[in-house]
């Protein structure tokens, strides 16, 4: 065994093509990189806001190449950052100042192998990785965690723009120097930074873009033709380098818009079947039986084991959605002497997003006249005919929703050479992140109406749109004006709040060119508040009268007219008119109606900004609030040792451990039971005063090893193994304290719901295998196995607890024990507990007779008392008790075809796990979601003048939900491919006009039950056109 130069002789080259970040080239020269050793390789985002600069020692000029820009300079620079890495690593470099080559974050991520992306409203928002979902991939700002105010731990990608990111790195393996919370992957966004770009350089972006799908929405959604992207980016540094300035910028404005079919999830697919289940849960038959009156309409039956569903609603809806974005960055260096670099950094964020919708529903009652089914056990009708006795409604609802959604973090980073072998760094930051309602109404709104002239309904879902018949009564022809009202509302608010505040210290002692020790030390401080107000109007029946809205109000729609192309939308069966209405004025009207009628108040048609549950005089709305604060003191420290040597072949070792220990602190608002009052023979009612916080703890401790391995088979190939444990965190709601158990119980106890601040994080041990070839300047082809063996998932468990010690029950009371032994009641026999309690003891204590109903038995109440038993409750709360090994294969080929200017890049990706959900069984399951195969594949040309661009991006079928509001009913998306192009023409080096589609073949997105034809949404997006030009100073 022997020290070896070889191994890492490519390593500085590559470090300052990653240094320099797509930013403009600009020739070095000095020494030979070979020099370098291995200490050049490319590190863990661990040491936090660290960056290299020219001029701050000597390895940034011991250089003689120019950087390259562009979509080749781009592919070279991520091999390169692949081929460098300890570990698993991918990554996207910038084309140049300001080039990202997507225009979404996501959607750029989505073209490394492994990684698969969730879409918002059609647009890249969160990303999955290895099958590992969203909330368990760590995302990282220049090596800090984030804070995120999205409901979960998930990242949300669109509120930054890619215009002012320089790379993105994905770390698919643990090491001892990568913060925890990524068992998916740890992502590190990274920014510029002056001084790694001496001189004055300016960029400045200005795009239109074209969303097709707004072309075509109703006048009150309609958004304009074309709205601005605009954004700059500035650098400059003083004669000597030792000053830095850059300041980026970003504003966006979009208007979109989108057409849904859907069976909502809240009230989606009820299963059945014949068989009655011992849980209840779906059991008995909802279809007449073989031989019964009725079956002969039924063609293809389920059997009597077969498990079936019958929707409770379908509805149609178009959509728009409006954002303004703003990005800033701000960031100063000082660099007093070479070995001493200083940098602070502001970075915020803002996103208005404002959504309003016009739909239309039936509500189904499982009780076809005329059907047909799929084959097989979990089928779902195709053809579902309800005929009813009386008129039903047909409702028409409007929505109208608005946040804000506000980041902003403070860093100061402290680099320190010592010596030639000796630095440390040194980085604290203080982040938050807001989300909050940006409309006086609330952040989220529903105001529905109807007509009540459906006679019954006919659907279609045989296609993958489903095509609803509308059946008026005898005499009417068409839907009505004048029969529409206002029905149900709902009106809520929702804030959340996240702060960080982090200090990181790290720092490298290095044994002579082949070995070193990287060590570091953090602490971490992350809270998290979110808080609701509800308040619902549950008058589905009609809030007051038709006479109250003239009919000028309700306009004439067809929703057809807002699906392009899409076979179905056209049927001449589907009926498709409707009414639009304005919801502010429709909202006043009702109001004012309401008022009116003396029915309730003004705030039943508002949401509350009070999140203390404060009763509202007058009012006859549901109104519930929520209010959870969970704060992670987390401590940390890791010690890492790397090697390069020979051993037959150049070898690099990299081994470490890392220690985590977590606090957890969590508190939650919720309402004060004060007592129980048994009010009829078998129903107990929980009486409520006020609210009060409920308070919970948690803590855990790990200690974390690494090991990576990789071997240099000769100058072109490598050969990588990695082991690694990580930890990911449990989402804020299940770890939210608050208990709630609802306003009945029975007489053997009650039941409930709450989170768990006790739980553990997920584990995995994650298991790396690589081979990598590197065949060309630009070329490389790869294939990698992983395997993760996954501990500690979460999952729902029913215990029977006593939270309230002071509630208690009158079930087994003195006085229900007096009615046993001296009344003659069997235990069983609840009335005559009941009666004998109120007639024997009335005005004792806790018993109050009101009369004597029509069989002879006392009414009235009787309440439990101290020395009573304390009421028992079922609670459901989140468990760690379930494990599953995941594993899968990466294949990535990436080519350019000599000096043709052609190139292409293509991946696919394999994922498979034990965790299926069984689509014909009932009853709650554990699987795992968001498991899927995809593939990319880029075809490029560069040169002169021209690039072109064309990626298409597929992932396969996956399971999204458990559950769909009806219970345990699986969720499934379905396969998915979309293609994007640009096409930009450079005038001169520094003037590019550019062209962007994105989806261009307007793809829709589907999601399905336990078959394909159990529709859950049909969704259509439409193509967006971006057309702009960037000038480069």
């Amino acid at each position: 065994m022997k020290q070896t130069r070889g191994a890492a002789k490519r390593t500085v080259l590559t470090s300052a093509l990653l240094l320099a970040l797509g930013q403009p080239a600009y020739a070095q020269s000095t020494a030979p990189a070979a020099e370098a050793g291995a200490d050049a390789q490319a590190e863990a985002p661990a040491q936090a806001g660290q960056q290299s600069r020219p001029g701050a020692g000597d390895d940034a000029r011991t250089l003689d190449a120019v950087v390259v820009t562009g979509i080749k300079g781009s592919l070279t620079s991520s091999m390169n950052l692949k081929r460098d890495a300890e570990g698993i690593v991918d990554g996207i470099v910038a084309e140049d100042i300001g080039k990202f080559p997507d225009t979404n974050l996501a959607e750029a991520l989505q073209r490394i192998s492994g990684v698969s992306i969730d879409r918002n409203a059609g647009e890249g928002s969160r990303v999955t990785v290895r099958g590992v979902g969203p909330d368990f991939n760590l995302v990282l700002l220049n090596g800090r965690q984030m804070p995120t105010a999205t409901g979960s731990r998930a990242f949300e990608f669109s509120d930054l723009a890619a215009e002012s990111i320089s790379a993105v790195e994905v770390y698919k393996s643990s090491r001892a120097s990568t913060p925890t919370g990524g068992i998916g992957a740890t992502i590190n966004i990274k920014t510029a930074r002056p001084l790694d770009n001496p001189g004055v350089h300016a960029n400045v972006g200005v795009k239109g873009i074209w969303d097709t799908s707004d072309d075509d929405l109703p006048g009150d959604l309609k958004g304009a033709s074309v709205t601005p992207d605009a954004s700059g980016i500035f650098s400059a540094t003083s004669a000597d380098g030792r000053f830095g300035i850059g300041l980026s910028a970003n504003y966006l404005k979009r208007e979109s818009g989108s057409a849904s079919a859907f069976v909502a999830s809240g009230n989606g697919w009820r299963p059945f079947i014949d068989t009655p289940l011992a849980s209840g849960e779906g059991g008995g038959s909802a279809l007449p039986l073989p031989g019964q009156p009725g079956s002969e309409h039924i063609t293809n039956r389920p059997g009597p084991n077969d498990v079936y569903s019958m929707p409770q609603s379908l509805g149609y809806s178009v959509n728009s959605v409006k954002r303004e974005r703003i990005n800033g960055q701000l960031t100063l260096q000082w660099a007093p002497t070479d070995n001493l670099t200083t940098t602070l950094d502001y970075t915020y964020s803002q996103n208005k997003i404002e959504q309003m919708r016009h739909d239309m529903s039936v509500w189904l009652n499982f009780t076809p006249g005329v059907s047909s089914w799929t084959k097989g056990s979990g089928s779902s009708p195709l053809i579902y005919d309800e005929r009813y006795n009386g008129l039903s409604d047909f409702a028409n609802g409007a929505g109208k929703s608005a946040v804000k959604r506000e980041n902003k973090s403070l860093g100061l980073n402290v680099d320190w050479k010592l010596s030639d072998d000796f630095s440390l760094n040194f980085d604290y930051h203080r982040s938050t992140a807001d989300s909050s309602p940006d409309s006086p109404y609330g952040s989220n709104n529903t105001l529905a109406s109807a007509g009540f002239f459906r006679a019954g309904n006919i659907i279609d879902f045989s296609r993958d749109f489903p095509v609803l018949t509308l059946l008026l009564p005898n005499g009417m022809s068409a839907i009505d004006p004048a029969q529409m009202l206002v029905t149900g509302s709902v009106f809520r608010n929702e804030r959340e709040r996240a702060e960080i505040e982090q200090f990181q210290a790290s720092g490298e002692y290095k044994f002579g060119d082949y070995n070193k020790l990287s060590f570091g030390v953090a602490s971490t401080d992350y809270k998290n508040r979110s808080a609701f107000t509800h308040v619902q109007l549950d008058t589905w029946g009609g809030a007051t009268s038709p006479n109250d809205y003239p009919d000028s109000v309700w306009q004439l729609a067809h929703m057809g007219d807002y699906f392009r192309g899409v076979s179905g939308a056209n049927d001449p069966r589907f009926t498709d008119a409707f009414f639009i209405f304005d919801f502010d004025r429709v909202r006043k009207l009702a109001e004012d109606a309401w008022v009116a009628s003396g029915k309730g108040v003004r705030d039943d048609y508002r949401a509350s900004f009070d999140y203390t549950g404060a009763p509202v005089p007058g009012s006859a709305a549901n109104r519930t609030v929520g209010d959870s604060r969970v704060r992670e003191e987390s401590r940390s420290f890791y010690l890492q040792w790397s090697s390069t040597f020979d051993w037959k072949l150049p070898v690099n070792v990299a081994a470490g451990v890392r220690y985590e220990r977590t606090k957890v602190k969590a508190s939650a608002l919720q309402p004060a039971p004060v007592g129980i009052d048994w009010v009829a023979a078998n129903e107990f009612i929980i009486r409520y005063s006020g609210s009060q916080f409920r308070e919970l703890d948690g803590d855990y401790k790990y200690w974390l090893p690494s090991l990576d391995v990789s071997v240099d088979l000769n100058d072109s190939m490598k050969l990588r193994a990695s082991y690694g444990e990580s930890i990911g965190r449990p989402n804020w709601s299940s770890l939210n304290p608050a208990l709630s158990v609802g306003g009945q119980a029975r007489f053997d106890g009650g039941g409930g719901s709450a989170g768990n601040p006790n739980l553990k994080p997920l584990e995995s041990r994650n298991f790396d295998l690589s081979y990598e070839w590197y065949y060309g300047e630009s070329s490389y082809l790869s294939a990698g196995y992983f395997r993760k063996k996954i501990n500690n998932f979460i999952a729902d468990q029913v215990s029977k607890q006593t939270p309230y010690p002071d509630l208690h029950t009158p079930s087994g009371g003195n006085y229900w024990n007096a009615a046993i032994s001296a009344g003659g009641c069997a235990n069983t026999d609840r009335p005559c507990i009941r009666n004998y309690i109120l007639n024997t003891y009335n005005g004792q204590p806790g018993v109050v007779k009101t009369g004597v109903d029509s069989n002879g038995m006392a009414t009235g109440t009787v309440s439990g008392l101290s020395g009573d038993p304390v009421l028992a409750f079922n609670i459901t709360q989140p468990v760690n008790n379930r494990s599953d090994t995941l594993d899968g294969w990466e294949f990535n080929i990436q080519h350019v075809f000599g000096q043709s200017g052609f190139g292409l890049s293509a991946n696919y990706t394999i994922v498979d796990s034990g965790l299926t959900y069984k689509n014909g069984s009932l009853g709650t399951q554990f699987a795992m979601t968001g498991l899927s195969d995809s593939a990319n594949l880029v075809a490029f040309y560069e040169k002169g003048p021209w690039q072109a661009r064309a990626a298409y991006n597929w992932r396969d079928q996956f399971l999204t939900n458990l559950g769909d509001g009806k219970g345990a009913n699986p969720i499934y998306v379905e396969a998915y491919g979309q293609l994007d192009m640009n096409v930009s023409y450079a005038v001169s080096d520094n003037l590019v006009f550019t062209l962007e589609g994105i989806n261009v073949t307007d793809e829709t997105m589907r999601t399905r039950g336990r078959n394909s034809r159990q529709l859950y949404s049909f969704d259509q997006y439409g193509p967006r056109y971006m057309f702009g030009v960037r000038y480069k100073f």
